[in-house]
């Protein structure tokens, strides 16, 4: 214990009795950890010293000490739930899930989307606030003690601070911990631009604080004697953000003028003004660096009064003239300060969920709901997944293990059958969850199915992967219509005794590109077996046995008036197949022939030959199954009406129906209707979700 009590001194504090003897609890248990040389002392406590500084909360200090790493070391483990409670217990092991986490690449200095990718997915994964803070001052800890480390170790942990970790510090609002790990990173990647640099702010420190100090105590006399209640202060600057400021406008040390600046807080708006009135007066300005960002604010919303003066010495000084609402909105709120910051747009529900963060870093009380707020808020949208390799996958909140293996590459996706996600096997209609690793089982061939497109099922998400499974099948098709149009073709050829065919000839006949696509216009009989007949000179077609006319007769049956297994003949002018809207015409010598309903001969028939039409459909049988269905809706009235007339006019068998109404007026309407595949299930759901005061249609599971 007399090591773990030389290290309380930096954490002491006005402690109740209780918190006192969980400190010295959580101190005892990372006293047990063996001596480390590279250490002088355990790391949780050097993290919680850091946050001391930052006035924490006293579970957010114990926690720090507790997600020490080398905690693993102890055999047995501590059970930090059952000693401290589940708060601290989630603390750590958000802490810890996020110490442990290796899915950054240096290849992401060069894609700025997956280094945002990777800064939501850490936030979307901390279940408590508390932890990003602890994790951001383990970071601290690491830069401070990075010098000891390898060349590669050093370059690499630094570029990940400023890609990942330094723009979570600055998007939380903390400016201390965005400044500390900017500029240690800085010192590491570029040691000889970063001693430059401190070196000219070393040498003039005492000229630019004298410089800084007349300015305010000049300004604040002349405030009060105006009775403006006013706050002004020096605004530091840091080596990092001048070096990125001399790089961004190619100026050298010596040419940068805002290195002095000021900030002055009034009470309200006209008083800016009334400000920046007695600034202008007292110094001169520089016009061109004037910007009034009250009058026009940042397109994020920022606002304040920006100038340059010149003091009697030649000095330019920066002011920057706001209301404390100004600054509140600035640094605090959906302003996000960090947005403009980090050059780019953030959307209203990040807005909102960085506000809800930092006012739970200031209002301990409400923590519970703040953080859920939070979480809810800033990540209501976006899933973030892991592959086997570690490799981050951004994806829509609702996807899927199909969504995912399409994201990863298409071919993946088509030959999906089946996916694990942390390492149990899971359907392909599971719901993904943030932090999960999710591994796709394949087969060796593609072979989507018809089903993954089906909305009502479940299987994709993503636009993007139910694009590619469409895709497939149109290409799937074209293939088979190629070989059918091959075949179809050599068929007639031979047939007719024709040995040698003239492409070229044939294409122009046709009017088609190539000689695929004249295939494929024949397998789907766009050209017909009469008119390649007719473009190889045969006479008369009625002379020539029509196979396609055979092969469908001998496929389909046709139901006449509802009534099977009566005579009929396909009509050779038009060729109907099965799937056609077909017509029955009744024939003195021919009994009955079934055209299609377009037929040139059907639409232009006589009037006094129009009752020798009749309804007739495809007989072919089918399958029918039992499918129970749910209807959720806003009103009851006419509801069942509704949907019995879309069944009815579907020729949709209703098996059973129970309608409930409920105390709100909303309703739900339980079905069971008899349908021959998911094609019409499907088409079927859709019909219904139209109808009035629908909210939702799904198959019951």
């Amino acid at each position: 214990m007399q090591k773990t009590k030389d290290h309380t001194q930096p954490l002491s504090s006005d402690f109740s009795d209780s918190e006192t003897n969980e400190l010295e609890l959580a101190l005892e248990i990372v006293g047990r950890i063996p001596d480390d040389p590279h250490y002088h002392r355990p790391k949780g406590i050097d993290v919680a010293t850091i946050l001391k500084e930052y006035r924490v909360d006293f579970k957010t200090l114990l926690a720090a000490i507790l997600s020490d790493p080398r905690l693993a070391q102890l055999n047995p483990q501590p059970d930090i739930k059952a000693l401290f409670g589940e708060t601290i217990a989630a603390i750590v092991g958000d802490v810890n899930w996020l110490n442990k986490l290796t899915v950054y690449s240096q290849d992401m200095k060069k894609k700025p989307d997956e280094a945002e990718t990777l800064r939501r997915m850490l936030l979307s994964m901390t279940h408590d606030v508390r932890a990003v803070l602890i994790k951001l001052a383990y970071r601290v800890h690491r830069l401070r003690n990075l010098a000891k480390e390898t060349y590669e170790l050093r370059h690499f942990i630094s570029q990940e601070t400023l890609d990942i970790y330094a723009p979570i510090a600055n998007r939380l609002g903390i400016h201390q911990f965005k400044w500390e790990l900017e500029d240690m990173a800085f010192r590491y990647l570029e040691p000889q631009a970063y001693r430059s640099i401190a070196k000219s702010l070393a040498n003039n420190r005492i000229q630019r604080e004298n410089c800084i100090n007349g300015f305010v105590e000049l300004l604040q006399e002349h405030l009060t004697s105006e009775n403006i209640n006013s706050t002004c202060y020096g605004r530091p600057k840091h080596i990092y953000s001048i070096w990125k400021k001399m790089q961004r406008k190619q100026l050298d040390f010596t040419e940068l003028y805002d290195l002095l600046a000021v900030r002055v807080i009034v009470d309200n708006l006209t008083q800016c003004y009334t400000v920046l009135g007695i600034v202008h007066s007292l110094w001169q300005y520089i016009p061109k660096e004037f910007d009034d960002y009250i009058a026009n604010p940042k397109e994020n919303g920022y606002q304040s009064l920006h100038t340059v003066i010149l003091d009697p010495q030649g000095n330019r000084i920066e002011v920057q003239i706001r209301t404390q609402h100004m600054h509140d909105y600035a640094e605090l709120g959906v302003a996000a300060h960090w947005a403009y910051k980090e050059g780019g747009r953030q959307s209203a529900a990040i807005e909102k969920g960085v506000a809800s963060l930092r006012k739970l870093l200031a209002e301990k009380n409400n923590e519970e709901v703040l953080s859920e707020d939070f979480r809810s808020e800033l990540f209501n949208d976006r899933v973030y997944v892991l592959t086997p390799a570690g490799k981050l996958v951004d994806l829509v909140k609702g996807s899927t293990p199909l969504d995912f293996a399409y994201a990863v590459h298409t071919e993946i996706g088509h030959r999906c059958r089946g996916a694990k996600v942390n390492g149990r096997i899971v359907p392909l209609t599971y719901t993904l969850k943030s932090g999960e690793q999710i591994e796709i089982l394949t087969a060796k061939e593609s072979a989507p199915n018809h089903n993954w497109i089906d909305p009502n099922l479940g299987y994709l998400k993503t636009t993007r992967a139910i694009t590619k499974v469409k895709n497939w099948f149109r290409d799937q098709q074209q293939i088979e219509n190629i070989a059918r149009g091959k075949q179809l073709l050599e068929k007639e050829s031979k047939r007719l005794g024709i040995k040698t065919l003239n492409w070229v000839d044939m294409l122009s006949h046709f009017k088609q590109p190539n000689t695929d696509a004249l295939l494929e216009a024949i397998g789907r009989s766009d050209i017909n077996n009469r008119q390649i007949a007719g473009y190889l000179k045969i006479p008369e077609l009625e002379s020539i046995p029509n196979a396609r006319q055979k092969e469908a007769s001998t496929k389909s049956s046709i139901s006449v008036a509802g009534i099977d297994n009566v005579h009929t003949s396909l009509a050779h002018c038009c060729s109907p197949v099965a799937g056609d809207d077909i017509v029955g015409y009744i024939s003195h010598h021919s009994g009955i022939t079934i055209h299609r309903v377009n037929c040139k001969n059907i639409t232009q028939l006589p009037i006094e030959k129009k009752p020798q039409l009749i309804t007739v459909s495809w007989g072919e049988k089918k399958a029918s199954h039992a499918v129970p269905v749910i209807v959720q809706a806003f009103s009851a009235e006419n509801l069942l009406n509704n949907v019995s007339q879309i069944l009815a006019q579907a020729k949709i068998h209703i098996y059973n129906a129970a309608l409930d109404t409920h105390p709100d007026f909303s309703a739900t309407l339980n079905l069971t209707i008899q349908v021959e595949d998911t094609n019409q299930l499907s088409q079927i759901l859709n019909k219904i979700s139209c109808a009035p005061n629908i909210m939702e249609v799904k198959r019951k599971t």
